[in-house]
């Protein structure tokens, strides 16, 4: 943290010292291209953060820049006509860029590569408009006459007032990173559909990052428009747009300063080529494919890596802030009313039946291929219905989305352990702890990052290593991650839990732990947990109350000792046929 403020601080002196050092011409080059690499952080907001890659970004950084033409054009110098006119120019396309991103991720999850392609057929629709309607943007030879914002010069300083506005932009990204709201753009490109099962609508995350790097596209375009005193179609189109990726990826898409840094290193590079190499695009064509193939984070990437080696994990992080969750004291009530799910020929569930109208631990058995958990699958949104109905607490749940299911007070832990391995350990709890409970106002503060629960010391306490939580999930043992992912799903607090196979792949004493931490912290919750387990021990010492599925259809219920003298469930399991 120290070695960024200082390097930050550095950073900004050598740039505003940059007219004094050199010319104003090398200030002027300097400005155009740290313009260009704003609208670069906007991407790699998108790309490296929330894991999807807009390739029209041109279109919002012309649209800023026509829309601040007009306004200089029309406001005559009038700085209080002017300044509303200049705000319009982040507005508009960053609502645009919202609803364009609400319109392609609501579809689906993972709509990356479909984005993709939208934002560049949306660039090439941009380019056309632009060249046809003469009488708005001057058609082919653009809007000319421009005149530059009053009391500052483009050869002059003007550079200053870019400097200015990149370093406060630079520190608003660096600040929201922090927050819970980057937090979860990283969790999003990590494990979207993970992250959705703890009630995020990823959808509106990836929709409002995509306006934030709009916006900041269209502040650049403001930014462009005094500083050339021209706006022609080239702005708004594609090509504009691929150079803005690879300067990204050049700099690297992972950090605030990776964008800036490749622009104006490709920008200087590309300027000397021009007049002296005849192929200087295929070098910067060259350029791009090694740092994707070779250094995928770019050259601050890679610095980071070098300057990172050996280095130790972060402390754990102080909590101070007990959140306790509101839960509702609803009945219970979960009913499979003759459930029946069809993937093409094969029917997957074939009339489930059956209801759980109290607390406590319920066990769903079968052979491999019974249809357990498509049972999971069919509650929680990953499949669709094809006849019946399930409800919970007198709502349907056909129809719901993963992350409206969470918000009905339901908790789901998969088959394979399920986490977000490249954040700490520290932040895959933190997303559980905001579930339900965190409101949009939270998502910008710093406070969500301190809070704690009564369950998430008692957690803490049975798993002791949640306590070093500095270091990624993804490097624990798979026995943590799934002693991990078993606590994310218990610090919601949910009335209803999932839990698909808890024991899974741990160690004879690991499954002990595991044992007595579900009939521990389900008890102290009074939730109603519902385990899918093959281990019978498992379900002994846990399940009082257990279902036998068998075909996609319930074959028989009731306790332990009552399935196993059940005829039919005996035929199933010794090889017979039901």
């Amino acid at each position: 943290m120290a070695f960024s403020r200082v390097a930050s601080l550095v950073a900004l002196a050598a740039l505003l010292a940059v007219p004094v050092v050199f010319d104003m011409f090398t200030a002027y080059q300097l400005g155009l291209y740290l313009i260009f690499g704003m609208v670069g952080q906007g991407i790699a907001l998108c790309w490296g953060r929330a894991g999807f890659l807009p390739l029209g970004q041109a279109l919002f950084f012309g649209l800023g820049a026509y829309i601040a033409g007009a306004a200089l054009k029309g406001a005559g110098g009038n700085i209080l006509l002017l300044a509303p006119l200049l705000v319009l120019a982040i507005l508009i396309p960053a609502l645009l860029a919202a609803v364009v991103g609400l319109l392609v991720f609501n579809r689906q999850i993972g709509s990356g590569p479909y984005f993709s392609l939208i934002t560049l057929a949306l660039a090439m629709l941009g380019f056309q408009l632009a060249n046809s309607a003469d009488t708005i943007t001057g058609g082919f030879n653009g809007m000319t006459g421009i005149p530059g914002l009053p009391g500052f010069d483009s050869y002059g300083n003007l550079y200053y007032v870019v400097v200015s506005v990149l370093a406060v932009v630079s520190a608003g990204l660096f600040w929201l990173m922090k927050t819970p709201f980057g937090v979860l753009l990283s969790a999003t490109a990590q494990n979207e559909e993970r992250l959705q099962f703890f009630g995020f609508s990823t959808s509106a995350l990836k929709a409002a990052a995509f306006g934030i790097s709009a916006g900041l596209a269209g502040l650049a375009g403001a930014l462009y428009v005094p500083h050339q005193g021209i706006v022609t179609p080239q702005s708004v189109g594609f090509l504009l747009s691929a150079e803005f990726v690879i300067w990204t990826a050049v700099g690297g898409r992972a950090s605030i300063a990776g964008p800036v840094i490749g622009a104006v290193v490709i920008g200087f590079l590309a300027s000397e080529l021009r007049d002296t190499f005849r192929y200087w695009e295929a070098v910067i064509g060259l350029i791009f494919i090694v740092t994707v193939l070779k250094f995928p984070q770019g050259l601050v990437g890679l610095a980071d890596m070098l300057r990172h080696k050996g280095a130790r994990d972060k402390p754990p992080r102080r909590r101070d802030i007990n959140r306790p969750r509101n839960r509702s004291a609803e009945s219970p009530a979960l009913v499979f009313d003759q459930v029946g799910v069809t993937i093409g020929p094969v029917r997957i569930l074939d009339g489930l039946d059956f209801r759980i109208d109290r607390p406590g631990i319920h066990a769903i058995i079968g052979p491999n291929g019974a249809g357990k958990t498509s049972a999971f699958n069919a509650m929680t949104g990953r499949l669709p219905l094809t006849s019946g109905d399930i409800s919970w607490r007198g709502r349907s749940l056909a129809g719901l989305k993963p992350f409206q299911v969470a918000r009905t007070d339901i908790s789901r832990k998969f088959q394979i352990p399920s986490v977000f391995p490249d954040l700490s350990v520290d932040q895959n709890l933190d997303i559980a702890l905001w579930a339900n409970r965190i409101d949009v106002t939270d998502l910008l503060s710093m406070r969500p990052l301190r809070w704690r629960s009564d369950l998430f010391d008692s957690i803490s306490a049975r798993f002791p290593f949640l306590k070093e939580g500095g270091g990624t999930a993804g490097s624990l043992s798979l026995g943590q991650r799934q002693m991990l992912d078993f606590s994310m799903t218990y610090l919601t607090e949910a009335r209803l839990v999932l839990l698909d196979e808890p024991c899974a792949g741990l160690s004879a004493g690991e499954t002990g732990e595991m044992i007595a931490a579900i009939a521990a912290i389900n008890s102290d919750l009074g939730s109603t947990a519902i385990i899918i387990e093959h281990d019978m021990r498992v379900v002994e010492q846990l399940s009082d109350h257990v279902f036998v599925m068998h075909q996609g259809r319930l074959l028989a219920e009731g306790d332990i000792a009552t399935v196993r003298a059940n005829p039919d469930v005996q035929a199933v399991y010794s090889g017979g046929t039901k």
